[in-house]
């Protein structure tokens, strides 16, 4: 297993982050003894634990992830495979160096598991919920040097806008800017943008928290999450052995809509085939045990013959 760095965010005490859709994830994957698995976003490894799980003896799995303090969990909880697993400090962007690197460049099964863990969503110091403040971080990768901080103040009216339109598909993104702009001095944290927020939307708006979909946007303009999440696609038939498949869990359209799009391409291509015709949800026990798995859709492709 691979040393991982002390992590640069403090790790709290908190319950063990629960995987969605891990039966169905297992199920389509289909790991077996002996393969090779990568984990594009291992996270805190409740994926990972699965897969290994099925893939021992002799099956190896490369975990990667933007985030440390998540790999330092992961290294924890994946202790009882060690010499069957390596953890590795990376961006799924760059899935097809890392995995070659490691010697995994005919993988048998590959996860994207998108969207936030309980861990980064339970760390105030982090920025990425406004349920309790913190500073406007919201860095999957300390290594960053963009922050939600440094775009609200920074950036113009017209770049806020086409943020929160584009990434949080916010009706209000112009209106939501413009007051970003001239009270940006006083957004000095998450309850104050939050709040800002709450402020400008329309009461009759507000089906959910008016700053949801605010908070959304910039984190996925912070960590160029769709970027990444294309480039991590457009890489995957070159890794995959004929027969292997790749699972990306998402938990909004946004993403949906590229891997949905993506899987189309590659299988008209002739290069994979589509497993999951319509995304799968999970089951209401599911949801009625981790309210988090509720907006999850999990979408399967196989890569055919070369």
């Amino acid at each position: 297993m691979l040393a991982i760095e002390p992590a640069p965010f403090p790790l709290p005490s908190i319950p063990m982050h629960e995987p969605v859709l891990v039966r169905e994830v297992l199920d389509l994957l289909g790991p077996e003894p002996g393969q090779r698995f990568i984990d594009g976003t291992v996270g805190l490894g409740g994926h990972a634990a699965g897969a290994l799980g099925l893939l021992l003896p002799g099956g190896r799995l490369l975990g990667l992830d933007c985030d440390e303090s998540a790999l330092a969990v992961a290294e924890q909880r994946l202790s009882a495979f060690r010499g069957h697993v390596e953890l590795v400090h990376g961006n799924f962007r760059d899935i097809a160096a890392i995995a070659r690197g490691a010697g995994f460049g005919e993988a048998d099964g590959i996860l994207l598991d998108l969207g936030v863990s309980g861990l980064q969503l339970q760390t105030p110091s982090r920025g990425f919920s406004f349920e309790s403040d913190g500073p406007l971080d919201m860095r999957m990768d300390g290594r960053q040097r963009t922050t939600a901080g440094s775009l609200v103040a920074r950036s113009s009216a017209r770049e806020l806008e086409r943020i929160f339109r584009d990434y949080g598909e916010e009706r209000y993104a112009r209106r939501i800017a413009r007051a970003v702009v001239a009270e940006r001095r006083r957004v000095r944290g998450t309850r104050d943008l939050a709040e800002l927020v709450e402020r400008v939307v329309p009461r009759r708006e507000r089906r959910i928290r008016p700053c949801t979909r605010v908070f959304q946007a910039l984190r996925i303009a912070v960590n160029d999450e769709l970027g990444a999440l294309e480039a991590a696609l457009d890489a995957v038939p070159g890794l995959l052995a004929a027969g292997g498949r790749v699972a990306v869990i998402s938990f909004h359209s946004l993403e949906d809509r590229i891997v949905k799009r993506r899987f189309r391409e590659l299988a008209k291509a002739g290069e994979m085939e589509v497993v999951t015709r319509k995304p799968v949800r999970p089951s209401a026990s599911e949801v009625a045990a981790n309210r988090r798995s509720r907006s999850a859709r999990l979408r399967v492709a196989q890569r055919v013959a070369r």
